[in-house]
This record gives structure tokens, sequence and C-alpha cells, in this order.
């Protein structure tokens, strides 16, 4: 991993009704994140939570988080505000956060 690239954990529950069409659209904003410089994009389903999931990827500055979350959160975006309808809660409830790697020492 590129110790100044940023990882970032994006989680929320998805509403059991609409697990199939989430899954679907999800294709598409998978798809849509490396247009903001995201690499390494990965999603998971929780094992032993019903309904969470979590999208994780890397980014290269703070800046580029910043601007990725606030458009994750928009309902004006024409593709990442499809999942207010799944997600419970809205996009209120999506929860992004941005780690930085420590290094460990021997």
């Amino acid at each position: 991993m590129n110790t100044s690239s940023l990882q970032i954990f994006i989680e929320y529950k998805v509403k059991e009704a609409k697990v199939e069409k989430y899954e679907e659209i999800m294709k598409e904003i998978l798809n849509k994140l490396p247009e903001f410089s995201a690499e390494r994009i990965e999603w998971f389903v929780a094992a032993d939570q019903a309904f969470l999931y979590v999208e994780m990827f890397q980014v290269p500055t703070l800046a580029h988080y910043h601007a990725l979350k606030k458009l994750r959160k928009s309902s004006d975006h024409p593709i990442f505000s499809q999942l207010e309808a799944y997600i419970e809660g809205g996009l209120e409830k999506l929860n992004c956060w941005a780690f930085k790697t420590q290094p460990v020492e021997d």
C-alpha cells in the first residue's frame, strides 16, 4: 500500500427489501469511483450483521476524500444519490472514514 495514500471506509445498512436493487446499482457506483482517483476498490457485506455493507478503497489525498465524501452524501449527484432509496435512514446514514497507514515497527 502506498504510505501516502488514504484508506477510505464507507459503511451503511441497506433496507432488507431493497438488497437486490441496491446490489445492481452498486455495480454502476463502483465503476464510477476510479473517476475520482479511487484505487484498490473492494466491496463487502458483513458476515455477522444483516444487510451491513462496507466499501473500501484508496485515494491519494485528503482533498480527494473530502470531495468524494461530499459527493457520496449528496442527493444531487446523478449516480451516487441513487443510494438514498436503499440505505436505512438515507444518505445521512452513509458513514465515511479516512485512515492513513501507521508504520509497524519491529
